[in-house]
């Protein structure tokens, strides 16, 4: 585990980084409900928790997860205190990164309310 955080110590933060989370949240979401309507359409019942679905949602919430411990550990990069508006690379990158990390919460948060309804529906009406 430590190996691991000291890897995304290394890793930078950038725009990509900071949309990861919500793309990740965007795609889980659609998958959710393409399952939910091909289920529903094509066996006519609603299919209670199945594999893929339990797949696709841990997979979507480790790569959140990843991207969250990325910007959590660029946001404690040394340097002067809040708000990170001077201009320098260093406010640049925690500013990203504080970002990202607060969109990874959220996607996060969004993820499991998406997976909610497989848990709580159990018909297709």
């Amino acid at each position: 585990m430590r190996r691991w955080l000291h890897r995304a110590r290394r890793l930078r933060v950038t725009l990509w980084t900071l949309i990861v989370p919500p793309t990740t949240w965007a795609v889980h979401f659609l998958f959710s409900y393409l399952w939910a309507a091909v289920s529903c359409a094509k066996i006519g019942a609603w299919a209670r928790f199945p594999t893929a679905f339990a797949v696709g949602t841990v997979i979507a919430l480790v790569v959140i997860v990843g991207a969250g411990v990325i910007a959590w550990q660029q946001a404690r990069t040394p340097g002067d205190p809040a708000p990170h508006d001077a201009g320098t690379d260093i406010d640049r990158l925690r500013f990203l990164a504080y970002s990202t990390l607060l969109l990874s919460a959220l996607s996060f948060i969004a993820v499991v309310f998406t997976a909610l309804p497989v848990l709580v529906l159990s018909d297709c009406r």
